[in-house]
């Protein structure tokens, strides 16, 4: 058993901390991540309500040159959809891990995939939606508005990207070889990310669409 321990910890690189490499660094990655999230929040913030075009995130707007009415912008019905998909994404993920620490591995390769389904399921929710903010008039280039909220948004859905992409190839390797409490830690580094990406839409969902 002793034995087992020992080269448990050897392999992970366990540190001083009794946290191994992978963890602190995932650690470090996330805190530097919480700033630069941070960033692109607190300037959305600064330059709320500073657009002098619309379309607005709010509040109508007409076009005084066209007359052209513009509605606001943001459809709340669908990104609270979205972001309760990808909340649920993160209970998949806990079972996802505790599926690996067991070796249940009909499980763990279920719950990875749907993970990764609904993550893959809120970028088509935030496709749908920037899609449709083009097609009314809202681009990147527009205002201050669309500048900040495609670029704090765009941002948040490449770090789904790669999370989902991770989760891919979490799967075939379970499917390939198995994962078994070996992997448990590299798992939970994993499953970590993916709740991070979680709780800074909670933030972004918050500022740029609930607060007015």
């Amino acid at each position: 058993m002793a034995t087992a321990v020992a080269e448990h910890h050897a392999e992970h690189h366990y540190t001083s901390t009794g946290l191994p490499h992978t963890k602190i660094a995932i650690w470090a990655f996330i805190g530097s991540e919480c700033f630069f999230f941070a960033s692109l929040i607190s300037t959305y913030l600064i330059y709320k309500g500073r657009s002098v075009v619309g379309p607005f995130p709010h509040t109508p707007w007409t076009d005084p040159s066209t007359g052209h009415v513009y509605h606001p912008i943001l459809n709340i019905p669908v990104t609270s959809t979205s972001t309760f998909v990808l909340l649920m994404s993160s209970l998949a993920m806990v079972l996802a891990h505790a599926a690996v620490e067991r070796s249940d591995h009909k499980w763990s390769r279920i719950w990875l995939l749907t993970t990764a389904a609904l993550g893959a399921t809120f970028l088509g929710f935030q496709a749908f939606e920037f899609t449709s903010f083009v097609h009314e008039g809202l681009k990147i280039t527009t205002n201050l508005f669309g500048s900040t909220f495609f670029i704090t948004t765009g941002f948040h859905g490449a770090h789904v990207t790669a999370g989902v992409l991770w989760l891919i190839t979490m799967y075939f390797i379970d499917k390939k070889r198995g994962l078994g409490p070996r992997d448990a830690v590299n798992v939970d580094v994993m499953a970590l990310y993916w709740h991070f990406v979680d709780v800074v839409w909670v933030a972004i969902f918050t500022f740029l669409y609930l607060l007015q």
